[in-house]
């Protein structure tokens, strides 16, 4: 699918990291881009940069994609492209053990189902609402093709280290989605691809102290360094451009395997 300025998208979680790259990355493109986030001093800051639009939304309500999506077409007509960035990372243990007194704690029940509720059930949210506009499109590639979905996954999703049971399930999840969503969608045009991306640059980073992040980024066989967010997003480019590009994940670790902790 050539990509141009007729063309709109959606990124989630696009005022910051992986978001904020593809959201760049796709408007320098040409194409019109709206950012969905609830940052949204930032997200205006970033939709201001790019001469695109930035609305409030909270990816786990209905509503607010519905409302999101409505002032995004209002503007820039239906969104042939979505990339889901949305998501948050919690630790915790399936038991844990209290230092002091040695009682063990359940994994609490609330914090998983939030980490699910966004990650994964937010990332649905996003896909069938989006979907359902861009089947009514015209098709723009010569076998049909109307619209694209990129989500964002984890090498979590298949190696999940010690503490990250709900992120890693959440993004097991999407892997788990991606393929017979594209089966889903196949017949309307339309095609989804995860990325698994490994230890990248991202705003998490952020507060550790460099030789910390020096040390993880040693880890990855080549380049022995952390990701940078620009590289996940020429990977979003590609999946765009590329129409062979459908229901699979795509690692994106710099050959890296996670280790137990």
């Amino acid at each position: 699918m050539q990509l141009s300025s007729d063309m709109s998208a959606i990124v989630t979680g696009g005022a910051s990291g992986l978001g904020e790259a593809s959201a760049r990355k796709l408007a320098a493109s040409g194409v019109k881009v709206t950012l969905f986030d609830m940052n949204e001093e930032r997200g205006q800051q970033v939709a201001e940069d790019i001469g695109g639009l930035f609305q409030l939304v909270d990816v786990t309500s209905e509503d607010s994609i519905k409302a999101g999506l409505a002032a995004a077409r209002v503007q820039y007509g239906q969104e042939r492209i979505l990339v889901n960035c949305a998501g948050i990372v919690v630790g915790q243990k399936t038991i844990s053990r209290d230092r002091e007194t040695g009682a063990v704690k359940p994994h609490d029940l609330s914090v998983f189902a939030r980490v699910v509720q966004v990650n994964l059930c937010g990332t649905f949210n996003m896909i069938a609402l989006s979907s359902a506009g861009m089947a009514g499109l015209e098709p723009v590639t010569g076998d049909g093709g109307r619209g694209v979905i990129v989500c964002t996954s984890s090498i979590a999703g298949v190696e999940g280290q010690m503490g990250q049971v709900a992120y890693a399930a959440s993004k097991g999840g999407i892997l788990g989605l991606t393929l017979p969503v594209a089966r889903d969608l196949a017949r309307d045009g339309i095609r989804i691809v995860s990325i698994m991306p490994g230890l990248f640059h991202t705003p998490m980073f952020d507060g550790l102290p460099q030789d910390v992040r020096d040390s993880l980024g040693s880890g990855v066989p080549f380049p022995s360094r952390l990701g940078n967010p620009e590289e996940f997003a020429e990977t979003v480019e590609h999946i765009c451009r590329n129409d062979m590009l459908n229901g699979t994940s795509i690692r994106l670790d710099g050959a890296i395997r996670l280790e137990p902790r």
